[in-house]
């Protein structure tokens, strides 16, 4: 997981900031699909808004959540917000 700039954050918040999150969080919580398919959009895109249900929590914090998930992916964690929290990962070469 890299460290990410300042500048870095503003640009992805503020290129997310009006979209609306590309992956939804249910009951399975932070699963293996979920990790693989949020891989996948990293990959593609670099950035990745994600929203997490009432349904999803199951007992722990979005931030918490968002921690675990950003881990296991390799990203970095740009924001929480509410239920909702924003991922970045530079593409490998």
């Amino acid at each position: 997981m890299s460290k990410m700039t300042e500048g870095k954050k503003r640009f992805v918040k503020r290129t997310l900031r009006e979209q609306r999150p590309t992956i939804w969080i249910g009951k399975s919580g932070g699963s293996e699909e979920i990790c693989k398919e949020i891989e996948r959009q990293l990959e593609k895109n670099q950035m990745v808004k994600v929203r997490i249900l009432q349904s999803g929590l199951a007992g722990c914090e979005t931030k918490q959540l968002a921690t675990e998930i950003a881990s296991k992916t390799g990203a970095s964690l740009v924001e929480v917000r509410g239920h909702t929290f924003m991922l970045y990962r530079r593409r490998t070469k």
